[in-house]
């Protein structure tokens, strides 16, 4: 028979030992695994009609969390790929108590044993160099957010930073001289060094000389001077694409974020036959694997051109 463990000093314990002292997770993470329990613990409620306080650990078992997956897919129509996010901070959580709690192992296994949901993985949106040229020309340059925008443009395309990276930037991240290169704290709280080219440089520079808000920390900071919110980047980069739009009409189709711009940064290397465990190290990537995706739109690209050359070969033959 095993004893009954509260469920809300372990969930506590997880976050301040496991994920803050112990693994020290960047604010991402905590953040996306604060989203996943307070979603989770409101359908406890809904459907133990317990309060979270009451919960003990047992209450946990795997049929519930199978049922929050199913409601979240199912009802809240959110994606294969955020279902499969949810249930790995669950998983985390687990692994966590198995430690904490041994008495109750059998439940945590089954609990683990729980699969990610495969999903048909779709290929990943990109710019071309026109669209880059445009939505980098887009700012108005003779305004110090414009100025701001520009060079936050130039360094998200050219660097390929996440964007809790990117509006993470503080100005000491930035090395201007020999090797001039952007030091960034990404996943799991892991250094790495991103270079950036010499007119990167040059604009960066021109930037830093720009008169400060707030406290001058921030690399990329507000009207107010404080660090750039989601919406704020979306707002922007929003802004600019319909601008560009104007000179470049193919960007009507395309939503532009700042993951769009990363992916934009990694097909380019991979065009220039940059080899894709380079490629992983500059994003960040834990594993190569995960790079894999850019290849293979760039095998779904060739393809493509070679489809559209044998159908031109073929309209000729049949004309001759």
């Amino acid at each position: 028979m095993t004893t009954s463990a509260t469920l809300a000093p372990l969930l506590e314990r997880f976050f301040t030992q496991r994920l803050m002292q112990q693994r020290q997770a960047s604010p991402h993470t905590i953040s996306s695994y604060r989203d996943t329990f307070r979603q989770f613990l409101k359908f406890v409620q809904q459907r133990l009609h317990k309060s979270p306080s009451r919960l003990n650990f047992e209450d946990i078992d795997a049929p519930l969390i199978v049922a929050f997956l199913d409601e979240l897919e199912k009802h809240q129509g959110v994606s294969v790929r955020t279902r499969n996010l949810r249930l790995a901070a669950i998983h985390s959580f687990f692994h966590y108590a198995a430690l904490e709690t041994p008495a109750h192992s059998a439940q945590i296994q089954r609990v683990l044993a729980i699969p990610s949901k495969r999903f048909t993985r779709t290929l990943v949106h990109f710019l071309t160099r026109a669209e880059v040229d445009a939505l980098l020309a887009a700012p108005d340059q003779s305004t110090w957010s414009g100025r701001r925008d520009h060079a936050f443009l130039l360094v998200a395309v050219q660097t390929g930073l996440r964007l809790s990276e990117m509006t993470g930037l503080k100005r000491e991240d930035l090395i201007l001289g020999v090797g001039a290169h952007v030091r960034v704290i990404g996943k799991g709280r892991r250094e790495r060094c991103t270079p950036i080219a010499r007119s990167t440089r040059a604009v960066l520079k021109a930037w830093l000389r720009e008169p400060q808000r707030g406290d001058g920390t921030v690399l990329f900071p507000s009207e107010r001077g404080e660090r750039l919110s989601v919406h704020g980047v979306q707002y922007l980069l929003n802004k600019h694409r319909m601008t560009a739009c104007e000179v470049c009409p193919s960007l009507k189709q395309k939503r532009v974020t700042v993951h769009c711009l990363r992916h934009t940064m990694a097909m380019d290397l991979l065009q220039q036959g940059v080899r894709r465990s380079v490629i992983a190290l500059w994003l960040g990537h834990e594993s190569v694997e995960t790079t894999e995706q850019y290849y293979r739109q760039k095998v779904f690209m060739h393809s493509l051109e070679f489809r559209s050359l044998i159908a031109k070969d073929s309209g000729h033959t049949n004309s001759t």
